[in-house]
């Protein structure tokens, strides 16, 4: 064993300006890799089934050599919402029509049956996630049937162990709804704050009380619930430095496990509600560095360790823990514990992880029922990864979960040469190096503290996509 795999973990972060201003560019989140740019069409609902279906040989193989079967994550997408956020770059569905969820959830439930159909059912599922839109648009039966929609065709936990999750709208619920979520057997949740000043609101349209958002905190404190992330978001209209702290130290004095503190990204001509804000309004990007700098010294002071991509949680976290030994994942819903699920995607526009493959529904409901309707997944478009694809996700996910990346265990598990391999990546990082991102050494590639913020400029190194490609619109890494 190396020196490196000994030594314990550092999980500070270093705010470095002047790193910042030279480095500070747009790119991928990384998600994925390949990123959803690459997706294309010739990866249909044919193809899809197929490599569902491979995946069970797998999964029978690690029961034959005494271990479990490879376990399954459900995303949910839930796309409707009350009011609009003019922020809101999410897929969804602006309406106050709540009899227009029953008609998606049937067909939700379709889906889930066609899906069932792929695996094997001894796979169960470790993770599940309800998303949006706002998942609590739909009625407390609606939830109770969803749920057991589900559970009558995938082998969910009986006990406590599965993490399962689902984002909340303060606003949508009450104490009734969080006993009801945890009932059906939710034990995390993620609440959407943003910010808590009037101005910011009013210029977003998010009009939410610290009260409403308070109190769903106490109650899922009260039902029991294992983890609550709190969302804010940074560079909104009318933010300064000390509005944005009063926020911050509110949600500080709350102690959530986790917090996402969230980079807006301006980007008006791909989301229509964004045209909604005054663009004079929003802080200027030394505003954003300040506010972001400012952010990050109250929640290190508040003891909360970074985790990577506007991610901060408590050091007895999961995700802190995970972190420290190098078990963190990330997909589609950002970070997580489950690195070795098979994630199915369900509802419109779901994103899919099955194999090493990436799918996705299709993005309109008009589409999605057309599909459902006639007893066909409502695949429209993926990506089927080659061995270059699933070496350089690896090595993008090391380093995106652990700040470093020991070469001699990526040599072994792909057999390759890594210093020939990524001769040209390597070349790069030496600039990075001489410049305080990285630490180069015999055997690590280590993310310093003052580059973790820089993470994204990191892993663009090793996407060999971006090197061939047009000009994306990809949000500021900072």
């Amino acid at each position: 064993m190396s020196e490196s795999a000994n030594r314990p973990m550092d999980q500070r972060l270093i705010f470095d300006l002047e790193l910042i201003r030279r480095y500070d560019k747009s790119g991928p989140r990384y998600t994925s890799y390949p990123t959803a740019v690459k997706f294309d069409e010739a990866f249909d609902e044919a193809a899809y089934r197929e490599l569902a279906v491979q995946t069970n040989i797998h999964s029978r193989e690690r029961v034959q050599a005494g271990e479990r079967p490879t376990p399954l994550s459900l995303y949910f997408h839930i796309p409707f919402c009350d009011t609009v956020c003019f922020y809101c770059g999410c897929n969804k569905i602006a309406t106050k029509d709540r009899s227009k969820s029953q008609p998606y959830l049937d067909r939700v439930y379709k889906e889930l049956a066609m899906q069932a159909e792929l695996f094997d059912n001894d796979r169960i599922v470790d993770q599940l996630h309800w998303g949006g839109g706002t998942p609590t648009f739909i009625s407390h039966e609606q939830m109770r049937e969803l749920m057991t929609q589900t559970r009558r065709h995938f082998r969910l936990h009986d006990d406590d162990e599965g993490e399962y999750s689902i984002e909340i709208d303060p606003r949508e619920v009450t104490e009734e709804s969080i006993a009801v979520l945890r009932e059906i057997g939710f034990n995390r949740m993620s609440l959407g704050v943003q910010d808590f000043d009037a101005t910011v609101q009013k210029a977003v349209n998010r009009i939410q009380s610290e009260e409403q958002t308070f109190a769903t905190l106490d109650a899922a404190k009260a039902q029991g619930f294992k983890s609550v992330s709190i969302d804010l978001i940074y560079g909104l209209p009318h933010q300064t430095v000390e509005s944005f702290a009063t926020t911050v130290d509110k949600i500080i004095a709350a102690g959530p496990e986790r917090l996402s503190v969230f980079n807006y990204a301006h980007l008006p001509a791909m989301f229509k509600p964004q045209r909604r804000i005054n663009e004079d309004d929003l802080p200027s990007p030394q505003q954003k560095l300040d506010i972001l700098q400012d952010t990050n010294e109250r929640l290190s002071k508040a003891g909360y360790v970074y985790i990577g991509m506007d991610h901060f949680a408590k050091p007895d976290d999961e995700l802190a823990i995970a972190q420290r030994e190098r078990t963190l994942y990330r997909n589609f819903q950002g970070y997580s514990t489950h690195a070795d699920c098979d994630l199915v995607g369900i509802g419109v526009t779901s994103i899919g992880k099955v194999g090493n493959t990436y799918s996705q529904n299709f993005k309109t409901l008009d589409e999605y029922y057309a599909r459902i309707d006639t007893d066909r997944l409502a695949v429209y478009r993926g990506l089927a990864l080659d061995a270059d694809d699933v070496l350089r996700r690896e090595v993008i996910t090391q380093l995106i979960c652990n700040f470093s990346l020991r070469p001699a265990e990526i040599a072994q598990q792909f057999d390759i040469d890594f210093a020939r391999y990524f001769a040209l990546e390597m070349s790069e990082l030496e600039a990075m190096d001489a410049d305080g991102l990285v630490t180069l050494s015999a055997d690590e590639i280590t993310v310093a503290p003052a580059g973790r913020l820089l993470i994204r400029n990191v892993c663009m190194v090793f996407d060999k996509y971006l090197r061939h490609a047009s000009k994306q619109q990809f949000s500021k890494v900072i």
